[in-house]
């Protein structure tokens, strides 16, 4: 059944007195319904209808549809400090929920990236209303999976959420010149130097100013544990629905997440990873159009799995649902952990700079150690293009990066066979510079047979002066067709994703291998 929906704004006072609001969107029935909750930080307007359907397509459904600005934002009391009073302020929510007229009594939450983290933070403390979460696109560890990537601060999109909290801080108290300043340079991202009066803004008006904070904290420091969702779920166990996408930045923490609940939960666990970037969630990414099996259909799943959890309807639902960048259809699965190891070596003659035919991805062991050389020179840097840690996220045709002297590419023959990658990625190297510390980011590709190159899974990584290291690469699950052929290409810059390694470097690249699971 299909309801009319009537909007209600309504609000709760915390035990510490703070007032939060939120939109109410209700059914127009003398019957008592499930809510479901988002609590998000930009404007409950937007009610995450980026990625979503509106919350009032939802309340149709037969649900309460609440809609709360987190402590501090929109038009809520309070100062917005990131993430530090979300467990507290969730669990009075739900509990505030489940007992408003027409409520069933039972909450569910839906919601992506931030609105994700306040799933988890509210569930932290096991308010007994809350029956299921979806998260969608969220930190499992803050540090690993939003800050940084294996101790590569993610730059481009920190500085961009800095700006964007800052903008809504300023104009929520006021200060207009300051929103409108910040709002500017939001539109023209300044990824090569903040203004002093930037700078200025960005520390009084991003929260806790995480910005700085973020750059300075060891990855040890207890800061990180104390925000981050993996320190305070161990108890937790409820059904959940894990939505993640192949371009976005939080992938890996969403499989940890779903990872770490399937090892350990008596109920229900189900992942769905499509092939889109953070938002949208269409079927073109980028330069790529993966077809109509590729547009989302979150909401009608949502839908289904809050009847199955909250309305006690019978649904059934795979474990493991990830969509195939390449063969463009679904493919379901009891577990992600499927697949054969792959290894492909790195083999060249020192000119896998200059040439495209001269550093190769073989499958034996190499005789002679690698002599391949590139010097990196920040008056200059690779830019970013796509992947999973950019504004522009997903596939583009890379053929112009690759060609520079300054990037190292490796790649096979073309596959007679094709090849079909699932889940994680590993590339080891063997590395000599002669700066203490650097960054690289490593970028694997599907060269067609046109000889075009579209990249399809990425990852950065940080050095010291001489060392062998294994990194991860964003997961993936795509299929190469017979005749293409896979690439493998380093470079010690890619900015503005990564920050800028500030000095002129001479890379030495000594050896390297590619470690696939292939289906």
């Amino acid at each position: 059944m299909i309801y009319p929906v009537i909007k209600e704004d309504i609000s709760l006072v915390t035990t510490d007195g703070v007032r939060l609001d939120a939109d109410l969107y209700r059914p127009e029935s003398l019957d008592s319904f499930p809510v479901l909750l988002m609590r998000q930080p930009y404007g409950r307007q937007i009610a995450s209808s980026v990625v979503y359907a509106h919350p009032k397509w939802y309340a149709s459904q037969g649900y309460l549809v609440v809609i709360q600005d987190v402590r501090g934002c929109g038009t809520s009391e309070g100062d917005f400090t990131l993430f530090e009073k979300e467990i507290e302020d969730g669990f009075e929510t739900v509990n505030w929920a489940a007992n408003l007229r027409g409520s069933s009594g039972l909450v569910g939450m839906y919601g992506f990236s931030y609105q994700g983290m306040t799933q988890l933070y509210a569930a932290a403390n096991s308010p007994k209303p809350l029956k299921t979460i979806c998260p969608a696109m969220a930190p499992y560890d803050v540090y690993e999976d939003l800050a940084y990537e294996n101790d590569v601060f993610y730059y481009e999109l920190n500085l961009a959420w800095a700006i964007q909290l800052a903008a809504i801080k300023a104009k929520k108290i006021g200060d207009h010149l300051a929103y409108k300043s910040i709002y500017l340079a939001s539109k023209s991202l300044p990824v090569h130097g903040l203004s002093l009066q930037l700078q200025e803004h960005l520390r009084q008006y991003a929260p806790s100013n995480f910005y700085y904070q973020w750059q300075t904290l060891a990855r040890d420091h207890p800061y990180w544990l104390k925000i981050s969702p993996k320190s305070f779920l161990e108890s937790l166990d409820l059904p959940m629905l894990h939505i993640g996408g192949a371009f976005d930045t939080y992938l890996r923490g969403t499989l940890k997440l779903y990872q770490a609940m399937s090892d350990r939960s008596k109920y229900h666990q189900s992942l769905i990873v499509g092939p889109w970037s953070h938002l949208p969630w269409t079927r073109k990414v980028a330069e790529i159009d993966y077809g109509p099996e590729a547009s989302s259909n979150i909401d009608k799943l949502q839908i289904d799995w809050f009847d199955t959890f909250l309305k006690g309807k019978r649904n059934n639902f795979t474990s493991v649902n990830w969509f195939q960048m390449g063969s463009n259809q679904w493919i379901s699965g009891k577990s992600l952990n499927q697949g054969t190891e792959q290894i492909f070596f790195l083999s060249s003659e020192g000119l896998a700079n200059i040439r495209e035919d001269n550093g190769k991805l073989v499958l034996q062991i190499p005789k002679d150690k690698l002599t391949d050389v590139i010097v990196h020179d920040p008056w200059r840097p690779v830019p970013s293009l796509g992947g999973h840690a950019s504004l522009l996220a997903g596939t583009f045709e890379r053929s112009n990066l690759d060609s520079r002297s300054d990037v190292l590419t490796y790649t096979s023959e073309p596959l007679q066979d094709g090849l079909s990658m699932i889940g994680d990625i590993r590339i080891t190297l063997e590395l000599q510079v002669d700066n203490y510390s650097f960054s690289l980011a490593i970028i694997l590709s599907q060269v067609t047979k046109s000889a075009k190159i579209y990249n399809f899974s990425q990852g950065f990584a940080h050095f010291s002066r001489s060392s062998r290291q294994e990194i991860s690469l964003q997961p993936t699950y795509y299929k190469i067709p017979p005749g293409d052929s896979l690439r493998l290409s380093i470079s010690a810059s890619y900015f503005p994703s990564m920050p800028l390694n500030p000095e002129l470097t001479t890379l030495n690249l000594l050896s390297g291998k590619i470690s696939l699971k292939i289906q």
